[in-house]
């Protein structure tokens, strides 16, 4: 997992605190970023970035 490149591509997307599956898809291709990678990142942060409007209902 490249954090340096994720945590720059939420930057230039304007992610603080938290991100939506929509944006998280986005950013994956935008990117090329995978997206385990992107939710590993949120997860493993400190303070974590909440996932929100998951497209499976797994996050709320």
């Amino acid at each position: 997992m490249d954090e340096d490149k994720i945590r720059k591509a939420f930057e230039a997307s304007g992610i603080e605190d938290e991100i939506t599956c929509p944006q998280a898809f986005e950013i994956s291709e935008k990117y090329s970023i995978p997206k385990m990678d992107i939710a590993r990142y949120c997860n493993q942060r400190e303070p974590r970035i909440k996932i929100r409007g998951c497209q499976l209902g797994c996050f709320r």
